[in-house]
């Protein structure tokens, strides 16, 4: 017993006094972030998608400094900063709010346009809860003028989420194989 308790006490000193670079923790270097069309300036990561439930839970990576598409959220939506600061913008480019690492938010569906983005010196990394009645609409994708271009539901991101597994499927069994080699 006091053997474990003392490779623990270690564990943990090697975990605290190790460099900042390689303690354990969140590293979104290490995800497969996905690209949303041509869209410019954020790219996502499904965590999950739960049909039956109707929650899809969506990492969402916010370019410094820049601002994604005009859109309104047409569902309920819990967002969490997970690191850098969330800014929301009015519809004609204005700060709304800046929210920082750490905030934790529940903001029902709102038809109001809006653009969000990271803040100047970071990306912004968002975890979105979407939580929408069912055949409700998540997302109303919007031109400049404000006309509807595009649409997100749940059984979009649900297929999106299908997708994501099947390539990360497909990419750790290519790192499983083993090249054949040849004698020389």
């Amino acid at each position: 017993m006091a053997q474990t308790q003392t490779q623990t006490q270690t564990q943990t000193q090697a975990q605290t006094t190790a460099p900042a670079h390689q303690q354990p923790g969140f590293n979104p270097d290490q995800i497969r972030w996905q690209p949303f069309g041509d869209a410019p300036h954020f790219a996502y990561h499904i965590q999950q998608v739960d049909l039956a439930q109707g929650i899809a839970d969506v990492l969402f990576r916010f370019d410094a400094g820049q601002r994604i598409i005009l859109h309104r959220h047409m569902a309920l939506n819990h967002t969490f900063v997970v690191r850098g600061t969330h800014v929301i913008y009015h519809a004609d480019g204005s700060v709304k709010e800046r929210r920082p690492t750490g905030s934790y938010t529940v903001s029902p569906a709102d038809t109001t346009p809006h653009t969000e983005g990271g803040g100047e010196d970071a990306d912004a990394i968002v975890l979105f809860s979407m939580r929408p009645e069912p055949g409700q609409l998540l997302y109303e994708l919007l031109d400049d003028s404000g006309q509807k271009v595009g649409e997100i539901d749940l059984p979009l991101l649900h297929q999106l989420w299908l997708a994501q597994q099947e390539a990360q499927a497909e990419q750790a069994a290519g790192k499983a194989q083993v090249p054949a080699t040849t004698p020389a």
